[in-house]
């Protein structure tokens, strides 16, 4: 049988002792954590395993003996650590010895007898596999659904034992709060044995994370109960709160810091990173925010925007009015309804009329409306850009307004010859039952249907080009607004933090490991070194990519092209009983 014996690096120079670490019968291996050196008193070494044992809930024992000989007589030392396979009993007993002077190994695991007896029952072959337990400790293995593909000459191991290995070094952290320089009864030798990591920084910065965080706890909890008031829940409110964008921003970017301010400790690994990801995203938005806020108002270009802001306004209006003179006239030589195309384009170029009254109605409040829409940029550069998304729909509802009225009558016009045409072929639509029924129809209701069917038809062309025009005109818009939605959702989405510890520490992401062979001779126990796979970069992005607002529809190409060909409204914000694709 062969067993694997998980060896820490920073132990291979470390004095003589004992192993102390954690069995894993399901994979047969032992993971080791620490060398305790000599000398020792055995009920010590014992009332140590049991309190970390209960602090890390891991069952930490001796699983052996550690033999570095430099300086010690081989044979006392040998028949010493003999003996001590009697006192601390476990099955398998390994037995590691570095030899003095060269880099060569040794390493038997034996099964004794009996607790007094020296004599051995069996030895099992031991694969020895070297790891650095300062990157163990600080990764986070992921699940094997996330692992990469394995690259040639690389080794990956199961998942399960992975897991176990993982956390194992990761829950026995109470072992490793000691040092050299503590004069407790037991000296080990781990990966901080030679002092501590710690930052003053970090301490006053953890001392002072609490009292703060149940303060803007507190004052996010009164936000939130003053948004949840009645009074906003009525109708107008109720609709506007729930429609524009600035206000869905606003809505996420509270629940982003309830969750960040939180006092409650996160449970795993996995939230404590989103919250990670969450202060950064927030924290870059806000510089983000500043940064345009500083760039406005160093340059005055708030008040240049909105001293251009009027004439573009006129002139867009301009360019509609005489695309609408000619679309009352013959465009590109089509021959037109001359009644339907006159009232539809008088009845646009009034809207146009109105638009234009109400935009200098609004003169002279634009540019103070624009300084406090600079001045939101405090609060991130996504509620910014959430607030242009929203005054370029306002700027443009007449657009949307004539889209809405071409897109009415063109769906009326379709729905009703769609009727007429199964009125020609003796069928109608079954309300009840919600399909295609067979019916027998007199002459008159033929008469009528052969009617209403030939002007429908007369009229489409005129309808459906009006249609087109502005169909188009509000796609750019709303292509517009998308980009600035993208760019919104891409802020408030990317897990910075996450690529930044890609970046600069990969081994914080783990997703597997791969063995590298140190030594491989007859007669010595298998040799290997475990070296971490960091976790690719689009499968961090994937992983830890955060909720964003969804405020926006999404369609497929398929549904948009049946809502336009059948006349059907493509909303700027999310329906209720929208499908998503």
């Amino acid at each position: 049988m062969v067993l694997k014996a998980f060896f820490p690096t920073c132990c291979a120079s470390a004095d003589s002792g004992l192993l102390v670490g954690r069995w894993v019968p399901e994979q047969s291996s032992a993971v080791v954590l620490a060398v305790v050196h000599f000398p020792f008193i055995p009920i010590q070494v014992k009332e140590l395993l049991a309190q970390v044992q209960q602090a890390s809930q891991v069952g930490v024992t001796v699983l052996g003996t550690w033999c570095h000989r430099r300086q010690e007589p081989e044979e006392s030392l040998g028949h010493f650590l003999e003996g001590l396979g009697a006192i601390f009993s476990h099955k398998p007993w390994f037995q590691l010895c570095r030899e003095r002077g060269s880099k060569s190994w040794s390493c038997k695991a034996t099964h004794w007898q009996g607790p007094t007896s020296h004599a051995a029952s069996g030895e099992d072959q031991v694969m020895l596999i070297f790891y650095d337990q300062r990157k163990v400790l600080l990764s986070q293995l992921h699940p094997p659904a996330v692992l990469p593909d394995r690259q040639a000459g690389d080794t990956t191991a199961s998942a399960g034992g992975l897991a176990a290995v993982f956390d194992t070094v990761a829950r026995s952290e109470a072992l490793f709060q000691s040092d050299r320089f503590d004069e407790g009864p037991v000296r080990l030798s781990h990966w901080q044995s030679e002092g501590v990591e710690a930052s003053i920084l970090v301490e006053l910065a953890k001392w002072a994370a609490g009292p703060v965080c149940l303060l803007l706890a507190c004052l996010l909890s009164l936000v939130s109960a003053a948004s949840a008031c009645r009074v906003f829940k009525l109708w107008p409110l109720s609709f506007i709160w729930s429609k524009l964008s600035t206000c869905e921003q606003l809505r996420h970017r509270l629940e982003q810091l309830t969750l960040i301010f939180s006092t409650r400790k996160a449970k795993n690994p996995a939230q404590l990173m989103r919250k990670a990801n969450m202060l950064v995203s927030v924290l870059l938005d806000v510089a983000l925010g500043l940064m345009l806020l500083s760039w406005l108002h160093r340059k005055d270009l708030i008040g240049q925007l909105a001293d251009a802001l009027i004439p573009v306004a006129d002139h867009v209006a301009k360019e509609l009015q005489h695309l609408l003179q000619w679309l009352m006239g013959a465009p590109a030589g089509l021959k037109m309804n001359r009644a339907l195309d006159q009232v539809l384009g008088r009845f646009f170029l009034y809207h146009i009329h109105l638009w234009i009254s109400y935009i200098h109605l609004m003169s002279p409040f634009i540019e103070r409306i624009l300084w406090h829409v600079g001045l939101s940029a405090c609060l991130g550069l996504t509620v910014a850009l959430s607030i242009l998304s929203d005054i370029i729909a306002l700027l443009t509802f007449h657009i949307y307004c004539f889209y809405v009225y071409g897109a009415r009558l063109y769906c009326l016009k379709i729905h009703g010859l769609s009727s007429l045409w199964r009125l020609f072929r003796g069928k109608k639509w079954n309300v009840l039952r919600q399909r295609v029924d067979s019916c027998s129809y007199d002459l008159d209701q033929l008469f009528i249907g052969t009617l209403l069917f030939t002007i429908l038809v007369f009229l489409l062309p005129t309808t459906a080009l009006y249609y087109l025009v502005f169909t188009l005109l509000r796609l750019l818009v709303v292509t517009v607004q998308g980009l600035i939605h993208l760019l919104v959702d891409l802020i408030n989405s990317l897990p910075l933090y996450s690529l930044g510890l890609r970046l600069c520490r990969p081994y914080r992401l783990a997703a597997g490991v791969k063995f590298r062979v140190l030594e491989h001779e007859t007669g010595r126990p298998l040799r290997l070194l475990m070296q971490i796979n960091p976790l690719p970069y689009s499968r961090v992005v994937h992983t830890y990519r955060l909720p964003t607002c969804g405020c926006h529809p999404k369609h497929s190409w398929g549904s948009l092209c049946r809502k336009l060909f059948f006349g059907e409204l493509i909303y700027p914000w999310r329906q209720r009983g929208d499908k998503q694709d």
